[in-house]
């Protein structure tokens, strides 16, 4: 039985909301509205590549990171209402800019009218869709939506359940994401590369993890998690050293600065020795607002 919007159980927190006349946790309702459709060279160079990704950024969100650098799409809702049939002309325009992939921002809410989008240009798209995610998903959801999505991009946030409870607002964060990682890998059957340009990651997972302030024993507990639980070889991993107090970070005085050398270096120091070497690690210099495009509907 499909998903559908008037009983909305799309993302974990299963609201069975009826989007069609009011709004679920995540703030949506029936139509997709989204703050920018663009090139965007600052992902992993796997996705990246020399043209940059497609991304298209959707608004709301399943989770309530009070950090988040995208606030005002998370938690204030910014964005422009678009039909199916926009949202499928966007994805061809990315294309014909020279997108690598079409790279959909946290779009788990809106998974239904992508499909139809999807539908729309199957005959004409021919490069990758990247689902770029906060890894707080249903494992039905990715299957149902399973044939649509080539490259899985999901963060994993956090171990601990204190933690992603008090900044996330899901205390079930990690036993949800790390089934949901799984079952990504289970999916995409493990890493393939483009035949023509073999830096070009065209389906698989790249789980991404951000180290917090005072949060590097967590770090190394996902490290250990990933060595011991995920199939070797058949992912990516990608270390982020850019966290920046953002929204409402100042609340929180623990984590109201950015990390410092000695705790990203003991993260991957961690990595290395576990062999988790497959992927990528940001310099420390990475920490900077500009990382984060502005919003102001671009290509909308």
């Amino acid at each position: 039985m499909s998903i559908t919007y008037t009983s909305c159980t799309l993302c974990p927190r299963m609201c069975k909301a009826d989007r069609t006349a009011s709004r679920g946790f995540c703030q949506a309702g029936d139509t997709v509205k989204i703050a920018r459709a663009a090139l965007h060279p600052w992902e992993e160079p796997c996705i990246s590549g020399t043209n940059s990704s497609g991304t298209v950024f959707f608004s709301g969100c399943t989770l309530k990171c009070i950090f988040c650098q995208n606030y005002t799409l998370s938690h204030e809702n910014f964005g422009k209402e678009i039909s199916i049939a926009r949202l499928a002309e966007i994805f061809l325009e990315l294309q014909q800019q020279g997108a690598h992939n079409i790279n959909l921002v946290t779009a788990t809410h809106f998974l239904p009218s992508i499909k139809e989008a999807l539908d729309m240009v199957r005959e004409d798209l021919h490069i990758p869709v990247v689902y770029n995610c906060g890894g707080y998903e249903r494992i039905e959801t990715l299957r149902e939506y399973s044939d649509y999505i080539d490259i899985y991009l999901p963060d994993l946030k956090y171990y601990d359940s204190n933690r992603s409870e008090k900044y996330s607002a899901a205390k079930d964060y990690f036993s949800v994401a790390s089934k949901a990682i799984e079952e990504m890998i289970r999916l995409t059957g493990g890493l393939t590369w483009d035949p023509d340009q073999p830096m070009l990651l065209k389906k698989g997972v790249m789980i991404r993890h951000m180290v917090l302030p005072g949060a590097k024993d967590d770090s190394i507990k996902l490290l250990h998690w990933m060595k011991d639980a995920l199939p070797e070889g058949q992912f990516l991993v990608s270390l982020m050293s850019q966290y920046t107090p953002f929204y409402k970070s100042h609340l929180y005085p623990e984590i109201n600065r950015r990390i410092t050398s000695y705790e990203y270096d003991k993260v991957l120091d961690t990595a290395i020795e576990l062999g988790l070497v497959n992927g990528y690690m940001q310099e420390k210099s990475s920490a900077k607002e500009e990382y984060t495009p502005p919003f102001d509907l671009s290509g909308v």
